[in-house]
């Protein structure tokens, strides 16, 4: 079975322009087939500030309502995504930024209201596989942007990581796949003021460990949570790591 290397980027990586070409360098030279999938959370939340929108988030999870749609659908369907387009084509890498909105590639249903109301938030149900292996075996390299629809008309906000692991586990039967989450830190981190302390293997027993122990919290838990629900379908392994050692293959393995 063919591999594919399947990279979602996020944070201060994507919004500042020498860390974004150090990783586009670095992805380009990934061999094989590749999907690029970004988040831009930051961005968002200082383009809303900087409009007088107040962000709020719950777990590491946005609310969004209309006016935080408004501003994620500009900063990740526009800005970020493009300029991760653009730098690839300068890179030689024939990329096409994509939503899920475009030719149907993700559908989602809005998350229902239970405790908490996120807003215009989407649960993944529907990936359009078919679409992303022809483009791919077409030596076209998916950028994924964090927004999906529910073919009603409406967008709604996605959690990057969760579009990552769906989009992961779509292709599963289809490739060798490869998940790597990469970020600022060198995977998960014991203690996040020691970039020494990583943590170089997970299983769930070790997960539920650590999170109860209060060592992993906030957004690390979701993108967890994702990478183990990739394994369960399919997906050969999933490394957590810092982007500039996506290449290295070093940092936290899921198992």
């Amino acid at each position: 079975m063919e591999r594919l290397t399947f990279v979602k980027v996020g944070g201060k990586i994507v919004e500042e322009a020498d860390s974004l070409h150090a990783l586009l360098r670095d992805f380009a030279a990934i061999q094989g087939y590749k999907v690029l999938v970004h988040g831009g959370g930051r961005l968002a939340t200082q383009l809303a500030g900087q409009l007088g929108i107040e962000s709020r988030m719950v777990d590491g999870r946005r609310i969004t309502d209309e006016a935080m749609l408004r501003i994620v659908t500009m900063v990740y369907g526009g800005l970020v995504n493009k300029t991760i387009v653009a730098g690839l084509q300068a890179l030689h890498v024939d990329a096409l930024g994509l939503t899920g909105a475009d030719m149907n590639l993700i559908r989602s249903d809005k998350r229902p209201v239970k405790t908490l109301d996120y807003g215009y938030v989407g649960d993944v149900k529907e990936v359009n596989a078919g679409l992303l292996i022809s483009l791919i075996r077409q030596g076209v390299v998916p950028v994924l942007a964090p927004l999906t629809h529910d073919k009603q008309g409406h967008l709604l906000n996605t959690n990057a990581d969760t579009i990552a692991g769906e989009v992961a586990k779509a292709l599963a039967g289809h490739f060798e796949v490869t998940l790597v989450y990469c970020f600022e830190k060198k995977g998960v981190l014991a203690n996040e003021n020691d970039d020494e302390s990583l943590i170089t293997a997970l299983n769930r027993y070790t997960f539920r460990q650590y999170v109860a122990q209060g060592i992993i919290q906030g957004g690390m838990i979701p993108k967890l949570e994702n990478a183990f629900e990739a394994i369960d379908a399919g997906v050969k392994q999933v490394l957590i790591t810092k982007a500039s050692d996506i290449h290295l293959g070093t940092g936290t393995r899921i198992y």
